[in-house]
Parts: structure tokens; sequence; C-alpha cells
């Protein structure tokens, strides 16, 4: 069925470490079209200042609620005041807390002085939020991120919750917490 004289006795197979190097090397080219086509096809709008990527971002583990609230206020496209709406397109844009500035996401998270105790708590750290900022890479930050858009409802819609008080401590704690030793108490015989 098969000529012998055709089949080469012992095939030849190129180092592994090449055919390693090459298939990294054909990912990554295949990683960079593939990226290329979808800004050229689905460009994101110009207010998007994050680029896209196809691994998943670091804060969609923190759970769905909060990831969610992260992505549309990074999106531009959550509850907070200076965030375009279908509803309302020409609503005061004013930050309703303080008043001081537009209700952007890096105003609510970074400077609003309404929040200012709980970001002295909560977000230890956390001095920038722009797409290259540390914390879109530290899980640590991203914690305290989603801890601090929880206690303060940044983000979610006003008749949704009330902003609650912030812990008089931040909420994770490097140490277990103390517990204090169990008090024993010696019975007489006449007690008994």
């Amino acid at each position: 069925m098969i000529n012998s004289h055709l089949v080469c006795p012992t095939p030849v197979l190129l180092p592994q470490s090449l055919m390693d190097n090459t298939y990294a090397a054909l990912k990554k080219r295949l990683r960079e079209k593939l990226l290329e086509e979808w800004a050229s096809l689905f460009p994101a709008p110009g207010y998007y200042l994050h680029p896209p990527t196809l691994q998943p971002r670091p804060f969609m583990g923190l759970g769905k609620f909060v990831a969610g609230r992260i992505h549309q206020m990074r999106a531009r496209k959550s509850y907070l005041a200076a965030h375009p709406t279908w509803r309302s397109p020409d609503a005061d844009t004013s930050c309703p807390r303080c008043g001081l500035e537009p209700g952007t996401f890096e105003h609510a998270i970074l400077s609003c002085t309404s929040r200012q105790h709980s970001r002295s708590l909560l977000l230890h750290g956390v001095t920038e939020v722009g797409p290259e900022a540390p914390l879109w890479s530290s899980l640590p930050l991203l914690k305290r991120l989603a801890t601090f858009i929880g206690v303060t409802s940044t983000g979610f819609p006003p008749s949704m919750f009330t902003p609650t008080t912030p812990p008089s401590s931040p909420p994770f704690s490097l140490s277990p917490p103390r517990v204090p030793p169990p008090v024993f108490r010696v019975f007489s015989l006449a007690e008994v």
C-alpha cells in the first residue's frame, strides 16, 4: 500500500525549543492581528480610554455586582452625575454630594470632599484611576476600591441605596482578631 522506498526511515524533528519559540511568535502575532481587527471593526467610543485586551480584567474576579459597577464607571455609563444618560442628556453634571466639580469617576473616587473620611480609611495607595494606573493590575488595591464603592454607594442608582457610614477602621485586617482568654471559676463543695 505504501511504497517503503518513499518513506523516510527516521523522521527528522525540529528541536523542541525551536518549535516552542515558533509557536509563541505565531500566537503573539495572531493576538495582535485579532486586536487590530477588533479595533477597526468595533472601535471604542472616544471617551473610553482603556485599550482592548484578550485577558479578563483583574476586577472581574471581585463579584458580579461590584465588577459591573467598576466597568460602568470606567466606561462612563454609570449613575454618576457627569456620565451621559439617555433619560436626561442635559442634566446638571455637578457632583450631587459636594457640588464642587463634575461628578465623574475620577472625582467620585479621588477628590469628592464628602467621601474624604471613607477615602482615608479604605483607599490607601489608590492615587490614580486612569487606564495606566497601578490600580488596575493590583488585586489588593482593587479590593480596597470595591469596598469603597460598596460603603459609599458610588455609581449606584440614587434611589437604590443610601450611602452608609464608613467603619471606624478598615474592614481588611492583617492580624487575627484578639480573643479574650477563657475565665474559669472554682466552685466549693457547698455550692455544688
